[in-house]
């Protein structure tokens, strides 16, 4: 079968395309499908992104140095699934820092959450259902992406400070004070972890923000940052062992 034939088809569709789109254009067997995308990846045709999953590579494009936007990458590692945590914190401009990583939220269970496509390293990481909220649709090199909002992206970091940084990042992001506060509130309620409503309330104390938040009836103490060493002061009002420096995060630019 010729390129042409297979590949123009399918590019139609778009600039990606699995095992079953081919299997259902060719109309081959799964053995002469498998045959003909081993030669065209060969050639340079084509890249795998994953099992069954595959890039379509320009033609006059050298190979093994085209891909495509890195968000756009990980919409085809699994479904469904939205961009979250650093990743969307540095999309929308609340952290100055790059993630080496590319985060991403899913319900689905995945045998491989830590895949490295093209050279890029993905994180994918398993949330109840409850939790998948507040996802808006962006454009990335004409290609529709999920990504959390920017209020849900400030609870997932608080929800899960390991994936953003740590609480330094979500301290910046509220600093950055370009969100929606009637959301972050009802956010921090729904998502139904009583950590997030602590580490808000106690980071918007300390940063002046004016929040409204449920009282707290809670005994036990939780870490302000739990990729830190776990010492530090207590907060009796927030049931948070404070183990970052409070001077750093209320001088934070």
């Amino acid at each position: 079968m010729r390129r042409i034939d297979l590949l123009n088809p399918l590019a139609k569709k778009g600039n990606t395309f699995t095992f079953v789109d081919a299997l259902k254009i060719s109309n081959l067997s799964t053995k002469s499908v498998q045959k003909v995308l081993y030669r065209l990846q060969q050639r340079g045709a084509i890249e795998r992104i994953e099992k069954g999953k595959y890039l379509i590579i320009p033609l006059g494009a050298e190979k093994g140095k085209y891909t495509l936007h890195e968000f756009v990458i990980g919409s085809l590692l699994v479904e469904p699934y939205s961009i979250a945590y650093w990743s969307a914190l540095n999309y929308y401009g609340l952290t100055e820092q790059i993630p080496t990583t590319v985060f991403i939220q899913t319900i689905t269970r995945k045998f491989n959450t830590n895949p490295k496509v093209f050279g890029v390293q993905y994180k994918i990481t398993k949330v109840k259902k409850e939790k998948v909220f507040g996802i808006r649709k962006e454009w990335i090199e004409e290609t529709q992406i999920n990504i959390t909002d920017k209020e849900k992206t400030i609870i997932d970091c608080l929800d899960k400070p390991q994936y953003c940084g740590g609480i330094i990042e979500v301290a910046k992001a509220l600093k950055n004070n370009k969100f929606d506060r009637k959301k972050l509130e009802n956010y921090a309620q729904r998502i139904g972890n009583s950590g997030v409503l602590r580490r808000l309330g106690y980071l918007c104390e300390l940063l002046n923000i004016k929040i409204k938040l449920p009282k707290l009836n809670i005994r036990n103490y939780l870490l302000l940052d739990p990729t830190m060493p776990e010492k530090g002061p207590k907060s009796a009002k927030w049931r948070l062992i404070i183990n970052l420096d409070e001077k750093i995060l209320g001088e934070l630019e």
